[in-house]
């Protein structure tokens, strides 16, 4: 279509675009074409109407023409459709109409009715929410993961299971129907059971619970005393340095706990910063309060503040796919809740991102001189502090496997181990510096656990 006609309510104020428009579509529209025009787009000789109209005669000809100003136009070959384009039109203009008058209703509100909706919406939102934790999820992973236990009561005995005065409260309540116990341990030869009968598995994941508050209690407390003038980056690596000293010696010590406190803690997080983005009360305030100085522009793209999330699922990707390769041991009722072997793979995810990703950032923002041949600002400085850290990782965390006693271990000599580790380093520092559009939290701990099982370290 060379010509173009806007109508409102097909009957209102006709423009007709400069280049010509056929007629018959008009008269079907009951438009009127002034005559004119038509003999403007009526060649003499019978021929086919030229659209190709002289503008500056036709507007000396006829002042009464008005030029559009549209910059754009349909093509000639839509004319047949415009009925049927002016009657979409005037839907669009009723659909708007109607949202505009469904918006005046909200807008007339008072501020004490639009705090009670929004209230009544939130009670809503976190109800159903909470119906479906309860019933569907519940079931679901009570089938698949806990052989039929209920995962409250399963979990209660998960974490108090080897405590003495819980055991007696339980037994003597009779709610060990509900909550699995297991089974008690002989300590007459308390000599040589000492370890376990002070300790326990079950006590033993307290420990890393009450370790892991602690490490977040001391970090937040260090973040908060952080100056403003303290540059956003910094302050997000102390939280790096914080997965580092909580999960680097605990992964070896209960690996499938440590991987059911990260899969909770991720499902926590998207809850948390959904309800944020929603604005529901009472939690998006404090929690947008909360989370403010320590976002970057990658948290800007959408609604949802995504650093932390990716931050933990580095982390965690690497145990994850660890424990699916590894053989799952364990008593009742803790069948499958325990390894039989550790590896470096199920670290390499914390020294990842926790070491390497906080290394190249601080040294390279404040020394890094030489920049990498392509684009996105990587230096050479950051991506060898990088290799460094990811090898100094390696090797802390196959000290503290050699120190545990568990199995696992690749047998080979520390030469061999320093070289594998630095060539998986490099290869995973190389990684983060090409990734200079994506988020490498999640990208380069994968590829540094690919390395780490390939060449056995």
């Amino acid at each position: 279509m060379s010509a173009l006609i806007e109508s409102e309510s097909l009957g209102r104020g006709q423009e007709l675009d400069h280049n010509g428009i056929a007629t018959a579509a008009c008269e079907g529209q009951g438009l009127k074409v002034e005559p004119w025009f038509r003999a403007a787009n009526d060649a003499p000789d019978g021929s086919p109407p030229n659209h190709n109209i002289d503008m500056n005669a036709l507007s000396r000809d006829q002042p009464s023409f008005k030029r559009s100003q549209r910059r754009h136009t349909l093509p000639a070959s839509s004319m047949s459709a415009l009925p049927e384009l002016i009657y979409e039109d005037s839907k669009q203009h009723s659909k708007r109409r109607s949202a505009r008058r469904k918006h005046g209703q909200f807008n007339s509100l008072t501020n004490a009715q639009a705090r009670v909706l929004k209230w009544i919406f939130a009670g809503y939102v976190y109800s159903v929410v909470l119906a479906i934790i309860a019933f569907p999820v519940r079931t679901y992973i009570s089938q698949q993961a806990l052989n039929g236990n209920e995962p409250v009561g399963w979990a209660v005995g998960y974490l108090l299971g080897n405590t003495s005065i819980f055991r007696q409260n339980i037994l003597h309540w009779a709610l060990d129907d509900w909550i699995a116990l297991p089974e008690p341990h002989d300590c007459s030869a308390w000599m040589s059971n000492l370890s376990y009968c002070v300790r326990g598995s079950a006590n033993t994941r307290l420990l890393i619970c009450f370790y892991c508050l602690c490490v977040i209690a001391i970090g937040i407390a260090t973040v908060l005393r952080l100056s403003e003038s303290v540059e956003v980056d910094t302050r997000r690596k102390v939280f790096h340095g914080m997965m580092v000293v909580m999960f680097l010696p605990s992964i070896f010590v209960d690996p499938p706990f440590v991987a059911l406190a990260f899969v909770l803690t991720l499902a926590i997080f998207i809850l948390l910063d959904l309800f944020r983005a929603s604005q529901l009360p009472p939690l998006s305030a404090p929690l947008t309060m909360f989370l403010a100085p320590y976002v970057d522009g990658r948290d800007y793209r959408g609604p949802v503040v995504v650093s932390h999330m990716f931050l933990l699922i580095g982390c965690a990707i690497p145990l994850w796919l660890s424990l699916a390769g590894t053989e799952m041991v364990g008593e009742s009722p803790w069948e499958g809740w325990d390894v039989a072997s550790r590896d470096l793979g199920m670290i390499s995810g914390i020294i990842c991102v926790g070491m390497g990703d906080a290394a190249a950032s601080l040294i390279g923002r404040r020394y890094g001189r030489r920049r990498w041949c392509w684009s996105g600002g990587k230096s050479l400085e950051g991506s060898l502090a990088f290799s460094m850290a990811v090898v100094l990782g390696l090797s802390l965390g196959r000290t503290w496997l050699l120190l545990g006693g568990w199995d696992g271990d690749s047998g080979d000599p520390w030469s061999l181990t320093l070289g594998k580790a630095s060539l998986a380093a490099a290869g995973a520092s190389l990684t983060e510096a090409v990734l200079t559009g994506g988020n490498d939290n999640v990208v380069v701990p994968v590829i540094l656990w690919l390395l780490v099982r390939g060449l056995k370290i």
